[in-house]
C-alpha cells in the first residue's frame, strides 16, 4: 500500500487505460478520483453519462478501496479547476495526477475538416494543459506554505504516433507531440517544488484501438493478451510512487511486460558551411548525397528502436 493516504485524479478513467490504471492506484493505496465524461463514441460523440465513472468508482469499492466519480470534461477549463477542488475538498490534498481521457478523429491531413482538428488537440493536449494548471498551481501553493517540497505526481499519456508518424492521424500524433513538450516542461518548472511529471506512450488494445491493433498479436484461447491495458498500469504505479521521486521529464514506451525509456533527440549529423551562410548549392552538395536512397518520410531510428513495424 505504498499509496496509502495519497489522492489520486485519473482522466478518462472510465474504459480502457484509464480504468486500468485506476485500479491499480487504487490497489496501491490511494483514494481516487475517478473522472470520465461517459460519451459512448469513441470520437467523442453521444451523451455525457456519469455511469462508467460510477461503475469504475463502485468496483474500486467493492475490492475494499476508496474512489470518488467525477463526471466532466476536463477539455473545459473550468470543469479541470473542479475536478482539482473535488480531490482537495474531498481528500485534503491532491498528490497523483494521471491525464488519460482523449478521443480519435482520424482522417488523412488532406481530407481533414477543421472541427476534426481542433476536437483531437482540444481533448487531448487542452485537457491535459487544464488539469496540469490546476494541480500545479495547488502544489506551488503547499510547497510555498510549508516552505518545502511537496509530494507531487503527473503521468501524462503520449503516444508512438508521435515517435513515427501515423499517417492518418495528423491531429492525434500533433496532440500527442505537444503532450511530451508540455510533460517535459511541467517537470523542469515543478521539480523545485517536489513534483514529478513524466509521460507514458501505451500500446494497448482498447475502444479507441480496436480497429488498429485488430489481428495484431491476439493471444490463443485463455492466452495472455500482450496489449491489455493491465500491462501498461504497474508503470503508472510505480511513477506515481515514492520511488519514482527522481524520476523527471521522462517518456516511456510501455506493452505486454516491456518498458522502454525514450532518449531525447540527439543530432544525427551536422553539415557547416565553409563560407559565412550556406548557399543552395553548398547545401544541395551536403545534404542530398546523406539522403539518397532513403524513403521519403520513413522514421528510421523509430521504426527501428522501437519495433513498431508488424512483423
Amino acid at each position: 500500500m505504498v499509496l496509502h493516504g495519497r489522492t489520486a485524479v485519473v482522466t478518462g478513467a472510465g474504459r480502457g487505460l484509464g480504468r486500468a490504471e485506476a485500479l491499480e492506484l487504487a490497489r496501491l493505496g490511494a483514494h481516487v478520483i475517478v473522472n470520465d465524461y461517459g460519451q459512448p463514441g469513441r470520437d467523442g460523440s453521444g451523451e455525457a453519462s456519469a455511469a462508467p465513472a460510477e461503475e469504475v468508482a463502485a468496483e474500486i469499492r467493492a475490492a475494499g478501496g476508496q474512489a470518488t466519480a467525477h463526471l466532466g470534461d476536463v477539455a473545459d477549463f473550468e470543469t479541470a479547476r473542479a475536478l482539482v477542488e473535488l480531490a482537495v475538498d474531498t481528500c485534503g490534498s491532491l498528490d497523483i495526477l494521471v491525464n488519460n481521457a482523449g478521443i480519435l478523429r482520424d482522417r488523412m491531413v488532406f481530407s481533414m475538416t477543421e472541427d476534426e482538428w481542433d476536437s483531437v488537440i482540444r481533448v487531448h493536449l487542452k485537457g491535459h494543459f487544464n488539469t496540469t494548471r490546476f494541480a500545479a498551481a495547488h502544489w506551488r501553493a503547499r510547497s510555498k506554505a510549508a516552505g518545502a517540497p511537496v509530494y507531487g505526481r503527473i503521468v501524462n499519456t503520449s503516444s508512438e504516433a508521435f515517435l513515427a508518424g501515423s499517417a492518418g492521424q495528423p491531429n492525434y500524433a500533433a496532440a500527442k507531440g505537444g503532450i511530451v513538450g508540455l510533460t517535459t516542461s511541467t517537470a523542469a518548472a515543478l521539480a523545485k517544488y517536489g513534483v514529478t511529471a513524466n509521460a507514458i506512450c501505451p500500446r494497448a488494445r482498447t475502444r479507441m484501438t480496436e480497429d488498429v491493433f485488430a489481428g495484431f498479436g491476439e493471444p490463443g484461447e485463455g492466452g495472455l493478451d500482450a496489449l491489455a491495458p493491465e500491462h501498461v498500469s504497474p508503470l503508472v504505479g510505480y511513477l506515481a510512487g515514492p520511488s519514482a521521486g527522481g524520476v523527471n521529464g521522462q517518456v516511456f514506451v510501455v506493452h505486454g511486460g516491456m518498458v522502454a525509456l525514450v532518449e531525447r533527440p540527439r543530432v544525427a549529423a551536422q553539415f557547416d558551411t565553409a563560407k559565412d551562410v550556406f548557399t543552395y548549392e553548398e547545401l544541395d552538395a551536403a545534404l542530398s548525397p546523406y539522403f539518397a536512397g532513403r524513403a521519403p518520410g520513413e522514421n528510421f531510428a523509430a521504426a527501428e528502436v522501437l519495433g513498431l513495424k508488424k512483423g
